[in-house]
């Protein structure tokens, strides 16, 4: 009989992506189904996840879940998992006792994008720069949203490995003329800039009002939203110069990023923000400021990048891992909990 923590997740399974403003739930029957889908859940209307399934996802269906496979937006260390950005804490032994799973695993939001990009097809994404095609080898996954998400996806034998990590969070310096002048004016952590004080969505409004102390203008936007689309129009020089320099930066740290994971797989950009300004990523200066790693410039011209254009993908994620467990080497160690 085969260990308790090596034991696949039973169906039904339910399989959640958590995040701070909204769930995502679905319902998958088997290894060979399509999965059950459900409107998003506002994570504001509900005091925590238990009464959420209740109502919203539970008593849909009369199908009931065995197991359940979430990826929440938090830090997963003991039997209590609050959210980083939400009032919700995840408590899997709830699950079991009040809501009859026998099996919860929960795992970070980010390794659900990394599992996601082990299996996306090329559909599902959009390819930023010459290369299109990702070749069967480790990859890495971005994400600037609330903050800046970074996870890894080693190939190694014969699987792939979620590598999750607070890489959002390393050095961003200054390296133009331009630069020079901005980076004193952009909002400091505790001393330093880091990536995520720029690329995530405050992150661009801190960028934003950086560039207009130095051009000697009041800034016009405090939303990020409309920094990225008066980018996105040109209509404004200070949100357009914003948009570029952010794809700049983004570009340096996602090659950064390839260079520590040896991604010759590729380069993804998730969630929402990456989305909407793939015409920004699409100019030359993100692919530019990628591939500008002497002495490694002509590898960085080889690795893909793209943009992942699914609208669920960690829940596309979670749905392969959960179908094929033995394809992934995830970690479950202090994170399954089994009746």
């Amino acid at each position: 009989m085969p260990h308790p923590a090596e034991r696949h997740p039973a169906f039904p399974i339910l399989i959640g992506d958590i995040g701070g403003t909204n769930a995502r739930f679905s319902i998958l029957t088997d290894a060979q189904s399509e999965p059950l889908q459900f409107a998003n859940v506002r994570t504001a209307n509900h005091g925590g996840l238990e009464q959420a399934l209740a109502s919203d996802v539970l008593s849909k269906v009369s199908l009931k879940p065995r197991s359940a496979i979430l990826a929440v937006a938090g830090p997963i260390e003991g039997d209590e998992i609050p959210l980083t950005n939400c009032d919700w804490v995840i408590r899997p032994l709830v699950l079991i006792n009040e809501l009859g799973f026998e099996d919860v695993l929960v795992i970070n939001d980010f390794e659900a994008q990394a599992l996601a990009i082990a299996t996306l097809p090329e559909e599902a994404r959009e390819p930023i720069g010459p290369a299109t095609s990702a070749p069967l080898s480790s990859r890495v996954v971005l994400g600037p949203g609330t903050g800046l998400g970074v996870a890894g996806l080693l190939r190694a034998q014969g699987k792939w490995f979620p590598v999750p990590g607070e890489g959002g969070h390393v050095d961003l310096g200054p390296r133009t003329p331009r630069d020079y002048q901005i980076f004193p004016h952009i909002e400091e952590l505790e001393g330093r800039v880091s990536a995520e004080q720029v690329l995530c969505g405050r992150g661009l409004v801190n960028l934003y009002r950086a560039i207009c102390h130095v051009d000697g203008v009041e800034p016009r936007f405090a939303d990020p939203a409309e920094v990225t689309a008066e980018g996105l129009a040109g209509t404004d020089p200070q949100a357009l110069e914003t948009l570029l320099l952010s794809v700049t930066y983004l570009g340096r740290v996602a090659g950064d990023m390839a260079l520590v994971m040896m991604a010759k797989g590729g380069v993804y950009l998730a969630g929402g923000i990456s989305q909407k300004i793939v015409p920004a990523l699409k100019r030359p200066e993100f692919r530019a400021a990628f591939e500008d790693k002497a002495p490694h410039s002509l590898m960085m011209r080889h690795i893909p990048t793209f943009v992942v254009t699914h609208p669920q993908a960690a829940l596309v994620g979670l749905a392969s891992y959960a179908r094929a467990p033995e394809s992934f080497g995830l970690a479950t160690d202090g994170r399954r909990w089994l009746r």
